[in-house]
């Protein structure tokens, strides 16, 4: 019992040594702190003074744990966006510096989680796991570290895949008015991003809780969260989340492009961060421009979209593509946001209400859209069917005009209107149900080479499903060869031909038999 005791006592004379010892060798250093006070507040806007050494965009705190970014660094106060619940918030609280800008979580502990641009969760799921973070601003990569788009980004859509390509480090604009199935072409590319090895972040920016909490199920219906991250700002969420919350999915896309990764990002939707923009500037008393915009709306847009590349090999070979979503308004693409957006993009996918409301789904206007890549982003064996089938479409919605009319149309002209209604019929595709590249190219060939041409419209979907699960049975060798760089031989022609009218031919009407006359005089 003693030698326990004078054990014990060993130990606490040894920690109270040390204990002497830090506290003798302890030397108290002053520091300079800046603190400042709130002197107004408006909606999401705080005006501060007292801060002289704050630097623009630097991340200043409040109390009850809200942040907020230095937007406007005035001489005698300064402007700053709050990042969270501001009704506690009163003049004359104190800010303090933090000497940071404003930053994110970044990592694989990401992957398949619901976040607000802060890095919180919102799915209920726990907290987020990650150990580094990135400013949510960054430069974009240089020009010289940027290679060609030259890999394709299947989007699973048979009218896109096959007449606006999109490749890998593509910025490619979806527009069009309300309700017109913008994010229904943004989450079917997602979805068919299954198994190739692409991660995907969805960034709803001002959405209504209701839309994104859909997608998020459709997403996990589907077995896509496993590959994606969705960042999200609801549409009663303060201006100053919205308005980080693209940059801040960005930075999340930038960390795993780095590593070599291929990703896919989509901003849902411009029109609402703009919005955002436009507010908070108006608020901190920015001089408005055109639609009381300010100046430099186009800027906020072009830094943005401009960290979209596709990296050289030696400097890591990641690609990040970018799908902005913007509305228009009684279908205005001349109007000032997207002009600006599609003079920065490369390229712009237009929906058209009125295909909408005839039903063609998805409503892709093939005149009002492009893709400045091209084929540059298409396989060899798409490019060998999509020119025909874009000159053929092309004349049909020409012809298509005048035969409203009700004019005296001669039989080449009735040919070329009736080889166009079925292109349109076969282009049309249901939600939630990606094309693979095998079934869309054995599609078009069939297309382009007239075969659905004696199928009557009423079984156009029937015959196009029919030799979508034709193409199924194509040998393993020849999918392999349309998945390369390798051009469509005339023996592969030739085979998916075969498949293809096996399937046609037992739906195409058979002639009516002839009955001959019988021999002899009539009576």
């Amino acid at each position: 019992m003693s030698a326990s005791a004078d054990t014990l006592q060993g130990t606490f004379e040894r920690a109270f040594a040390d204990l002497r010892q830090g506290r003798e060798a302890f030397a108290p250093q002053l520091t300079t702190q800046e603190v400042g006070r709130i002197t107004s507040l408006s909606t999401g806007i705080a005006r501060v003074s007292g801060l002289p050494g704050v630097g623009s965009d630097e991340l200043v705190s409040f109390p009850g744990g809200v942040s907020g970014i230095a937007f406007n660094v005035d001489e005698n106060d300064i402007g700053v966006v709050l990042l969270g619940e501001y009704w506690h918030l009163q003049a004359g609280d104190a800010v303090e510096r933090t000497g940071r800008v404003m930053d994110v979580a970044v990592g694989d502990g990401l992957l398949g989680r619901v976040i607000d641009p802060l890095g919180r969760p919102l799915d209920g799921a726990g907290p987020v796991v990650a150990s580094t973070r990135l400013p949510i601003e960054r430069p974009a990569p240089p020009i010289m570290d940027r290679a060609p788009v030259t890999v394709p980004l299947q989007t699973g859509l048979k009218v896109i895949d096959a007449l606006i390509p999109v490749g890998r480090g593509q910025r490619e604009l979806i527009l069009g008015d309300r309700q017109t199935g913008k994010t229904a072409i943004a989450i079917d590319t997602i979805l068919n991003q299954r198994g190739k090895d692409l991660l995907c972040i969805y960034c709803a920016i001002g959405q209504r809780a209701s839309a994104v909490a859909k997608v998020v199920a459709t997403l996990q219906k589907q077995g896509a969260m496993e590959y994606c991250i969705v960042v999200l700002t609801e549409g009663n969420d303060p201006p100053g989340l919205t308005y980080i919350a693209p940059y801040a999915a960005t930075s999340i896309a930038e960390h795993f492009m780095a590593q070599g990764r291929d990703l896919l990002i989509v901003y849902d939707d411009l029109t609402h961060h703009a919005r955002a923009y436009r507010e908070l500037s108006l608020l901190l008393r920015r001089p408005p421009g055109r639609e009381a915009f300010p100046g430099d709306i186009f800027y906020i847009h072009s830094r943005l979209l401009e960290r979209a590349t596709r990296l050289r090999p030696e400097c890591g070979g990641g690609s990040l593509t970018a799908l902005p979503i913007i509305e228009t308004e009684a279908q205005n693409i001349s109007a000032y946001i997207p002009t600006n957006l599609i003079s920065i993009t490369d390229g712009q996918i237009y929906l058209s209400p009125s295909l909408f409301e005839l039903g063609v789904l998805p409503a892709v206007d093939v005149g009002k859209s492009v893709s400045r890549v091209g084929g540059k982003a298409q396989r060899a064996a798409y490019r060998a069917v999509a020119g025909d089938l874009k000159l053929a479409y092309a004349q049909f919605e020409e012809l298509e005009t005048f035969a409203r009319f009700g004019a005296r149309l001669d039989e080449e002209t009735r040919k070329v209107i009736e080889h166009g209604e079925r292109i349109r019929a076969s282009l049309k595709q249901a939600e939630s149900a990606p094309v693979s590249m095998g079934g869309q190219i054995t599609v078009l060939l069939a297309l382009v080479e007239g075969l659905f041409d004696p199928v009557p419209m009423a079984q156009m979907d029937e015959a196009e499903r029919a030799v979508r699960a034709a193409s199924a049975q194509m040998p393993d060798d020849l999918a392999a060869r349309l998945d390369s760089a390798d051009s469509l031989s005339d023996a592969d022609r030739t085979t998916l031909l075969a498949l293809a009218r096996t399937v046609l031919d037992e739906l195409a009407p058979q002639p009516e038999p002839t009955h001959p006359e019988p021999s002899g005089e009539r009576a």
